[in-house]
């Protein structure tokens, strides 16, 4: 195998990989559900539900806090299901830093 196509597999693997950031959506959520955020694989925010139950004009800390707390849940879960996806087409080649 040349080097030409070794860079074009490498290429079309990061292609591939690009496609599957965009299309993954990832679910977290903090206060049992109150806070629901989704997320693609490239960390994006999709969505964001609030239960209005939540909402408070007298606590907006606590609510600030429960979207921290889910966006981060959310990106922490595309952090892994993009790493085992990763795992998967690199042969289970660990590379450092992902």
């Amino acid at each position: 195998m040349n080097i030409q196509q070794m860079m074009k597999q490498a290429q079309q693997m990061q292609e591939h990989l690009q496609k599957q950031m965009t299309e993954l959506r990832v679910e977290g959520n903090a206060g049992g559900g109150m806070v629901t955020v989704v997320v693609n694989g490239a960390k994006q925010i999709q969505s964001l539900k609030i239960d209005p139950e939540v909402v408070s004009k007298d606590d907006v800390e606590m609510l600030q806090d429960l979207i921290v707390a889910a966006i981060n849940d959310a990106q922490r879960k595309a952090d892994e299901e993009m790493s085992q996806k990763m795992g998967g087409m690199m042969g289970g080649l660990k590379i450092p830093g992902l």
